[in-house]
């Protein structure tokens, strides 16, 4: 008989936290912050203003974040300070000091440094020992370490785990940045809708479901096999002569837009977020009329309200719909988890209540998904 088999655990969350970055500025202060393209060409600029005027009544966002100070347009925060700020967060109301963590699990849009960010986190929170997973995946990394770190949970093979993803957006986004003499719009697409922060969940493994927030179900595929690309930079997998990248505008981060976006998006028999959707809810089916909160990580209110009504025909309530991107910008990955803090901070859940929530990202249209019921 095998001694050290596995028994699968239930997945509780004792704790939340997020952090947003400096105070809540308007999009018209957010030149100030990001810094004019005063380089740019001409006809860039001019876009540029008129895109600022199209996306303010597009999006409807009141307030974004950043992590800059508007004086000194130097940071004020980083990827690591922002995810230890919301993990102390969480580990205060978990009840839990950083060295009761035995697994770490961070989601980030890309990275590029070394060492990796878990251990950065693990290091300044003080954690001597413990196992780490860092994961880039655009905005489906948050989701992608939630699952990792709930199957560990599940399986025993740890206790309890700090769920971490945060985005500093403002970075790739500030005048600074670009090559501005050969920068394209859809290099610029970006500016007015991403803002900064993190969020971070501490996850216990427990032998019973009773007393709170559970982790049903997650969830990850990707469809993007036959699709090309809608967000990218066009660093090769290889390191470039940084003077040469700079200068052929390689780092630059480009979201295609308009029809390029709505060709690859929208197949003849449905959105691939909805098709996604419905693959996971026929492998994890849940009772629709349990259904509390239906949170979507779309950067724009207009594509959250025509998602909506694709979902009709699932019988998901509209009046389910969860986003909280009018009052604090779109953060990428880390939006998933501050939603999650936020929707047990702000919010009132009863017994049976399900949280659902699904992602689809561009850069290669991967998706994800978790179930959270609360017990």
């Amino acid at each position: 008989m095998n001694q050290n088999k596995l028994v699968e655990k239930y997945i509780k969350l004792i704790g939340t936290g997020s952090f947003l970055p400096g105070k809540p500025i308007t999009i018209h202060e957010v030149d100030n912050y990001l810094g004019e393209l005063t380089e740019a060409p001409k006809k860039i600029q001019k876009w540029l203003h008129r895109m600022k005027s199209l996306m303010n009544e597009m999006l409807e966002v009141e307030y974004y974040h950043f992590a800059i100070d508007p004086e000194t347009r130097e940071f004020t925060e980083d990827n690591i300070t922002m995810s230890v700020k919301a993990a102390n967060s969480a580990l205060e109301e978990a009840g839990l000091k950083a060295t009761d963590i035995d697994l770490i699990v961070y989601g980030s849009a890309h990275q590029d440094q070394m060492p990796t960010a878990s251990v950065r986190i693990q290091e300044a929170l003080g954690i001597e020992q413990c196992g780490e997973i860092s994961i880039h995946a655009n905005c489906t990394s948050a989701y992608k370490a939630l699952l990792v770190a709930s199957d560990f949970l599940k399986l025993g093979r740890y206790k309890n785990a700090l769920v971490i993803s945060s985005g500093m957006s403002s970075s790739e986004l500030r005048a600074e940045y670009y090559n501005q003499a050969i920068v394209k719009k859809e290099e610029l697409f970006l500016r007015y809708f991403l803002s900064d922060g993190a969020g971070a969940l501490v996850l216990q493994a427990t032998d019973k479901k009773e007393n709170g927030l559970f982790v049903e179900e997650t969830y990850m595929e990707s469809i993007g096999g036959k699709k090309p690309s809608a967000m990218m930079n066009k660093r090769p997998a290889y390191w470039m002569n940084p003077k040469e990248e700079f200068e052929l505008g390689y780092h630059h981060l480009a979201q295609m837009f308009n029809d390029q976006l709505r060709t690859h998006f929208h197949d003849e028999d449905g959105s691939v977020f909805l098709k996604g959707l419905k693959r996971m809810l026929n492998k994890y089916p849940i009772n629709l009329n349990e259904l509390k909160y239906f949170q979507v990580n779309f950067p724009s209110k207009h594509i959250s309200e025509l998602i909506m009504d694709e979902c009709d025909e699932l019988g998901i309530n509209r009046n389910t719909l969860y986003t909280k991107m009018s009052t604090m910008g779109y953060a990428g990955p880390p939006m998933a988890l501050i939603s999650i803090d936020k929707i047990r901070k702000e919010e009132k859940l009863y017994a049976g209540d399900i949280i659902l929530s699904f992602v689809t990202e561009v850069s290669k249209f991967m998706q994800a998904g978790y179930i959270l019921r609360y017990y």
